[in-house]
């Protein structure tokens, strides 16, 4: 019996073979590198305006969940204040 106790069971090695599938094709995604860059080969930087506008488009998507979370969290804490 403390033999048996001694050998350890060995795990099977778990072989993966790679079939060249793909879950979702990305390389359609997106512009080509061409009108990505310049001809300098640098990337173009988006003005003030530019990156304002993208975050105020952000915030306005965001506002609705936001304010759900907040209204779950408060009374959630609104719960537990009453019953302790």
């Amino acid at each position: 019996m403390g033999k048996d106790n001694k050998k350890k069971k060995k795990k099977k090695k778990t072989v993966y073979v790679d079939d060249g599938s793909t879950i979702a094709d990305m390389s359609g995604v997106g512009k080509s590198n061409a009108s990505r860059h310049n001809s300098s080969g640098a990337r173009p930087r988006a003005s003030f305006k530019e990156q304002f506008k993208t975050y105020t488009d952000a915030v306005k998507m965001m506002f609705l969940p936001m304010l759900a979370v907040l209204g779950i969290l408060a009374l959630a804490f609104l719960i537990v204040y009453i019953l302790l």
